[in-house]
Order: structure tokens, then C-alpha cells, then sequence
């Protein structure tokens, strides 16, 4: 059995869940405890019992808590999410006793192979953190942490609660949406694990976070039915950036890194997730509302056509991908 944790608002409910999915289509046996941020999300993930999905509504997560009730009230929307990043996995830890293990993930990760890898090469220790392992053109932003907060590892043991004890107090006093010294949001913190904490392991597998900070760094292929990232499988991608426009239209986030994508990264990486958003976000919108018909759906995507001066200089730079049946173009 493994343990995740994620959290996540409305907007973002359709992605937790198409997370949620890649799981179940793997086989995995697992728990992935979600903190929904708002009675939207919470009704959402309850509407339907899904095994291994365990709800936490927010007021549950913040009661008691009045550290973490006093910072969400000098902090912005996005900057109190990442505050709660430590204590939510405190919080699962201190709950759920039965936890050895709790790994906690970024709602917008997607899964194309068992992290078994990961945990094997995580093996006894107690903290397992992943590089952002920038390629050469973005390495500029590694002022912003060495480490990504995507995928984070604790064991229930003094070292890791030593190091959840010590994040959760370091983003209390201080968890903003900006660089100021060696800060930047929950992330930049992790810069010195390796050397302030015991039972720290770095986990090198290239098939974990791919993402588009780092993907042009090593050559990505589809062979044996499956995405390769040079010599690993592709575990999972971290599609930070993607946005649907409209319906049938989606921005990567790739220009941000001057990438270009080939074949296997649109259809076999952004193509199945594309889809799986479409298809898990249909009848809806981020309110939770009822979206536009088909029709009219159709009528707004030819609307941006309109916009062609404002998107040509994305689209020739594969930004934005379009979604026609089971293609993506």
C-alpha cells in the first residue's frame, strides 16, 4: 500500500483527479488523501465513492490550528496553498497512524509507470526530495530552489517528522509568491535538506517530474509501448503550465522554455493527458457550473480565431495544442 497526498481547489479538480486515474489505471494499491480548499472540490470528490480516495475538507485540516489560521490571513490565495504544503503531510501523518510512508504530490503530476522504481531507490531512508534537474537554457531559474516541491517523501520516523517539523514553522513565518533572499514560496527551502537533515536521499531516476524546465535535457522516445526517457521509463510528468484556452485548444507552457515538441511528446505525454482532462472536465466549468453546449462550445472555439495575431507567435512555437478526435496537433 502506498501513501499519497495532494491538495487541490475547485479549478484544479479535474487535474487531482486525472491523477487519482493514472493510479488506478497502473494497478497500484494506494491511498491518496486529498485536502479539498473548498466546500466545491469537497462536494466534487464526494459525490461518487472512489476506492484508495480519501476527501479531507478544509475545515477539518485548519481546526485547531491557529498557527496556520493566523498566516492564511497575511498571505495571498496561492501563497496560503503553499503554506499548507509541510502541515498538510504533518496533519495525514499525526491522523493516520497506520502511515509508515506518506509521499506527498503536486495535483498537476500525471503517472505513465509505477513509481515502484522510486521507492526502491528511495530504500530506508527517510526524506526522498526530486531535483528540478533544469536543462541548459532554463537553468536561470534555479534561483528559485534546486529541488522541486512536486514529489516529496517522509517516513514516519524522527528524522522525517524533524524535517515536516522544521518546514511547517519555516513556511509559517514566511511563505510568499516572490524571491527575498534564499526564499521563494515552500520550495526553496529544501535547498539545504541534504546537509541539514539525516536520511536525505536525492532520487536520480530521469523517468521522475519530467517536466518542461527539463525536458529537452535528455532524448525522449516511444519504444516497447511505453515512453522512454533515454534509457528509464517515464514515470510521471509534471504539467505545470498547461491551460485548456478553449475547448479543444490547450496551452503547453512549453514556449516559456523555447521547446519545441516532437511526435512522442504530443501524442504519448500531452496527448493522453489532454484527453483525460477533456473528457473529466466536460459538463463542467471552474465555478462548478454547467458549461456551454457542443454548439456553442464550437461557435467560442472559432471566436479565438479572431485572437490570431495574439496566439501566432505561441502557435509557432507549439504553445498550444489542438485536440481532434484522438489526435493532438
Amino acid at each position: 500500500m502506498r501513501n499519497f497526498c495532494t491538495y487541490f481547489d475547485h479549478r484544479y479538480v479535474p487535474r487531482a483527479l486525472a491523477l487519482y486515474e493514472s493510479f488506478r489505471r497502473l494497478g497500484l494499491e494506494f491511498r491518496l488523501f486529498a485536502l479539498c480548499m473548498d466546500e466545491i472540490s469537497f462536494a466534487e470528490l464526494n459525490k461518487a465513492g472512489r476506492p484508495g480516495l480519501i476527501p479531507i475538507a478544509v475545515e477539518d485540516f485548519e481546526r485547531g490550528d491557529t498557527a496556520l489560521q493566523e498566516a492564511k490571513q497575511n498571505r495571498s490565495h496561492a501563497e496560503y496553498f503553499f503554506t499548507c504544503t509541510p502541515s498538510l503531510c504533518l496533519y495525514v501523518l499525526r491522523r493516520f497512524s497506520e502511515v509508515e510512508l506518506l509521499t506527498y504530490l503536486d495535483a498537476d503530476l500525471y503517472f505513465y509507470s509505477s513509481p515502484e522504481p522510486l521507492f526502491a531507490e528511495l530504500g530506508s531512508a527517510s526524506i526522498g526530495i526530486v531535483e528540478h534537474r533544469y536543462s541548459p537554457r532554463s537553468r536561470h531559474y534555479v534561483k528559485y530552489g534546486i529541488y522541486n516541491v512536486g514529489w516529496l517523501s517522509f517516513r514516519a520516523d524522527p528524522a522525517g517528522f524533524a524535517c515536516i517539523q522544521w518546514w511547517r514553522e519555516r513556511c509559517l513565518e514566511w511563505c510568499y509568491d516572490r524571491l527575498e533572499g534564499n526564499r521563494f514560496a515552500d520550495q526553496k527551502y529544501l535547498d539545504d535538506w541534504p546537509t541539514r537533515f539525516v536520511g536525505v536521499r536525492v532520487l536520480r531516476h530521469k523517468g521522475a517530474n519530467v517536466a518542461c524546465w527539463n525536458l529537452v535535457t535528455n532524448q525522449v522516445l516511444w519504444r516497447k509501448e511505453q515512453v522512454w526517457i533515454d534509457e528509464q521509463p517515464l514515470i510521471f510528468f509534471h504539467f505545470t503550465g498547461v491551460k485548456e484556452i478553449r475547448p479543444y485548444l490547450y496551452q503547453t507552457g512549453l514556449a516559456v522554455h523555447r521547446i519545441l515538441p516532437n511526435w512522442t511528446v504530443r501524442q504519448y505525454i500531452f496527448g493522453p493527458y489532454i484527453h483525460h482532462l477533456k473528457q473529466l472536465s466536460l459538463g463542467r466549468d471552474p465555478t462548478g457550473k454547467q458549461r456551454l453546449s457542443p454548439d456553442k462550445r464550437f461557435r467560442s472555439l472559432l471566436g479565438t480565431l479572431r485572437n490570431v495575431a495574439r496566439l501566432l507567435r505561441r502557435i509557432l512555437c507549439w504553445d498550444y495544442l489542438f485536440v481532434f478526435g484522438r489526435r493532438v496537433y
